[in-house]
């Protein structure tokens, strides 16, 4: 099992930036693949970006190009640096781990909620205009 802990949300202006961090523990992390999912007051939770155990990375289009996505296995983080921030970009954003069990979802949709067994409480990010 493993368990995420999210930090660096915050209130930034529009076109301004913030790198969010995930912090894992009590697992392999290597195993794991690690997403970050937001959910906007009233909307679903979307998946927003997600990188493998290989560290390929996946970016939904509303913020490709603007947000880049990272891991540090040996500190077992996970980062996202978020550029050119839009007010549309408000949302709790939060991390998830999909586990070795999960990988025939993971392969049919790879931000599907239904992918990730393991979610951090989510960290508040507001963009102002």
């Amino acid at each position: 099992e493993v368990q995420l802990v999210e930090s660096g949300g915050g209130l930034v202006q529009a076109g301004g930036s913030l790198r969010l961090s995930c912090a894992a523990s009590g697992a392999p992390f290597g195993d794991y693949v690690i997403a970050w999912f937001r959910q906007a007051p009233g909307k679903e939770r979307e998946g927003v970006s997600v990188i493998a155990n290989d560290g390929s990375p996946f970016y939904t289009s509303s913020v490709q190009g603007r947000f880049t996505i990272s891991r540090d296995s040996a500190k077992k983080m996970v980062y996202l640096q978020m550029n050119s921030l839009k007010i549309g970009d408000t949302a709790v954003y939060y991390c998830a781990a999909s586990s070795p069990r999960m990988v025939r979802l993971w392969v049919a949709n790879p931000t599907g909620r239904e992918a990730y067994d393991y979610w951090g409480q989510g960290t508040q990010v507001t963009v102002s205009a």
